[in-house]
């Protein structure tokens, strides 16, 4: 019999506790893979850009911007790329059926960040072609049933100049993202139609969308374009994407802290759980381990031979809980922005990898310090 035979055998020598051993570990990584799956997908800050920058109105990011500020802008020498935005929130057949239509110019948001969200040439001609058209993210066009060239109605608190708050579109395309982390859960439609159509806020947008030259700081780029409007009735505060997300998400809570102390707890708790139940495994084979010496099994094995059965249950319980958090994942739907990709695997690898180690050496060098006179007077 091999020493990895020899392992899984221990382990499954109490089936009952085993299980119950792996459930905990499963139930603990599960959480661990949600939670980072969140700060890793669209709606955290883990993915943001550092080097994309926003420009704000200081006095609060829901007051707009004159558009006339894009000239002053543009002017920097260090800015490669800026466009605009103005966001119109809205509903669709139901009020609880929440969408977002991000308002700009085709050409400059796919200059400033068309890459990251996947514009392509052909998308922004089909854009480009009708005042009406619109490009729906690929999470949204997936979460709604949505497909190219189909009509459809928006409900906003926009008004438009004709008193109405209802707004049509035709779908041109769909945008996919650069990866799995970006956020694709809304609608870019041409802000020179909706700009028409408004009834009040005319030539103002929400933000400025800069794309610093190769090289600028992005720091330096910020406080530079906050001075230009300093004395203005509408002053600036620029951050960088990463910034604003992680200001966004601290208005509810402390999303990085609230991660750490849920997943720390299960941590700690599957530990000492974890170790309590090796202890006594051991203290069970008291009289096998010290035949095993009796034969000639080393100290060195003796330890392997501990690691690898809390390694052997670790794996089999991470990997179920990993699995779930995977499932869950994909049943949840796009529009919560979880992301388990390669990232969340390896960390959560390492993890529970250290954790098995971690948890064995306490029992491991427990069996290797057993007298083996002391264990045979206690048969």
């Amino acid at each position: 019999m091999t020493l990895l035979e020899l392992m899984r055998r221990n382990a499954w020598r109490k089936r009952l506790r085993a299980v119950l051993l792996m459930f905990s570990v499963g139930v603990a990584f599960l959480i661990y893979a949600l939670t980072a799956s969140f700060t890793a997908g669209s709606q955290g800050a883990a993915g943001a850009s550092d080097n994309l920058l926003g420009v704000f109105n200081k006095a609060g990011r829901g007051l707009p911007l004159p558009l006339a500020y894009l000239k002053r802008i543009a002017a920097e020498s260090d800015v490669a790329a800026v466009a605009y935005t103005a966001r119109m929130r809205g509903f669709v057949e139901v009020e609880k059926n929440v969408v977002v239509v991000s308002a700009a110019d085709p050409r400059a948001i796919a200059a400033a960040n068309g890459e990251a969200l996947g514009l392509t040439p052909d998308l922004i001609a089909a854009l480009e072609e009708g005042g009406d058209r619109v490009l729906v993210g690929s999470a949204l066009a997936e979460a709604q049933g949505w497909s190219v060239g189909q009509r459809i109605g928006i409900t906003s608190q926009l008004l438009k100049a004709d008193g109405s708050r209802n707004w049509s579109f035709t779908i041109a395309g769909i945008f996919e993202g650069a990866d799995a982390g970006t956020d694709t859960y809304f609608m870019l439609a041409r802000y020179d139609a909706i700009n028409a159509a408004r009834a009040r806020d005319k030539d103002t947008v929400d933000a400025f969308v800069v794309r610093p030259r190769a090289g600028v700081s992005s720091g330096v780029l910020a406080a530079r374009i906050d001075a230009l409007f300093a004395n203005s009735a509408a002053q600036t505060k620029t951050q960088s994407e990463k910034q604003f997300l992680e200001a966004f998400l601290r208005q509810y809570a402390d999303i990085g802290l609230i991660v750490g102390l849920v997943v720390a707890a299960a941590f700690v708790t599957i530990l000492m759980i974890s170790v309590n139940t090796m202890l006594f495994a051991i203290r069970e084979r008291r009289f096998e381990i010290a035949v095993m010496k009796v034969l000639g099994f080393s100290g060195e094995r003796i330890v392997a031979l501990v690691l690898g059965e809390t390694l052997f249950i670790f794996a089999v319980g991470g990997a179920g809980g990993l699995i779930l958090a995977k499932l869950a994942t994909l049943l949840i739907g796009p529009e919560f922005g979880l992301v388990f990709g390669l990232p969340v695997l390896l960390k959560s690898a390492a993890i529970i990898a250290g954790l098995g180690l971690l948890t064995g050496l306490l029992p491991a060098f427990s069996a290797m310090r057993l007298p083996i006179v002391h264990a045979f007077r206690t048969r």
